[in-house]
């Protein structure tokens, strides 16, 4: 029955520390009780070795009281107190042989009460180490499931589209503050800022760059700054007709 509790408590363990400890605790309890019965049987067998040998004493008694009957001459006397010594000697045999069958099984008891002792020690020094590798077992199982998580894509799945949807709002407030800066503020200085930029400094760098490299051919204007363009345009501007310079 103790076996049956204990294997059903280990199928349903669920804290094997707790568990290993309630076993070594039942198995004290075991060691406790079969200490209290071992203690019972030697009781019992030095009761029966006791009995025993007050039985070989009355039987030498009463021979010492035959004894004592023939030297007074008392036949009768000394013929009962023989058949009394042998009544004492039947029942010692008789005791001797429960004593003997009784001192044996103590001593199987006492060799088991021995075993279980060593047993609940060696228990005991196996416990930490069942202990230690169910942690290491319980670790093992936590990193395990910690890289099953990892290996999941939905999380990175889920972060990839978190990202995407932030680059896209930062692309709609991009474009935003572009819509406000084209259709906001001064036209006039937007034209302005047209002509003086991009095109004309990027016809002039790449003038400037073919003729660092010899690629420059013969009869290609050179590049003209947006400054000398302008004061250009202002000088044919101010330019007379040629009717005026002929009047």
């Amino acid at each position: 029955m103790v076996r049956s509790n204990l294997n059903d408590l280990i199928a349903r363990a669920e804290n094997p520390e707790k568990m290993l400890n309630q076993i070594i605790d039942d198995m004290r309890s075991q060691l406790a009780q079969a200490k209290q019965e071992v203690a019972v049987a030697i009781a019992d067998e030095r009761k029966l070795r006791r009995q025993v040998q007050d039985e070989r004493d009355q039987g030498s008694d009463w021979e010492r009281r035959a004894k004592l009957a023939l030297r007074e001459g008392r036949e009768d006397l000394a013929r009962q107190a023989l058949l009394r010594s042998q009544e004492h000697g039947g029942h010692a045999t008789t005791l001797e042989e429960q004593w003997r069958s009784h001192a044996a099984e103590t001593e199987k008891l006492k060799d088991t009460l021995r075993q279980l002792s060593n047993k609940i020690e060696e228990a005991k020094r196996k416990r930490n180490l069942l202990i230690a590798r169910q942690k290491r077992a319980a670790a093992h199982k936590r990193i395990h499931e910690t890289m099953t998580g990892l290996a999941d894509r939905s999380s990175f799945e889920a972060f990839d589209r978190m990202a995407e949807r932030i680059e896209e709002a930062e692309m709609r407030a991009l474009a935003a503050a572009e819509v406000d800066e084209e259709l906001g503020g001064d036209d006039l200085e937007q034209q302005f800022k047209r002509l003086e930029g991009g095109d004309i400094d990027v016809e002039r760098r790449l003038a400037a760059l073919k003729e660092e490299m010899g690629l420059l051919t013969a009869g290609e204007p050179e590049a003209v700054a947006p400054d000398e363009v302008r004061e250009a345009e202002i000088i044919e501007e101010e330019a007379p007709p040629e009717e005026d310079k002929a009047g």
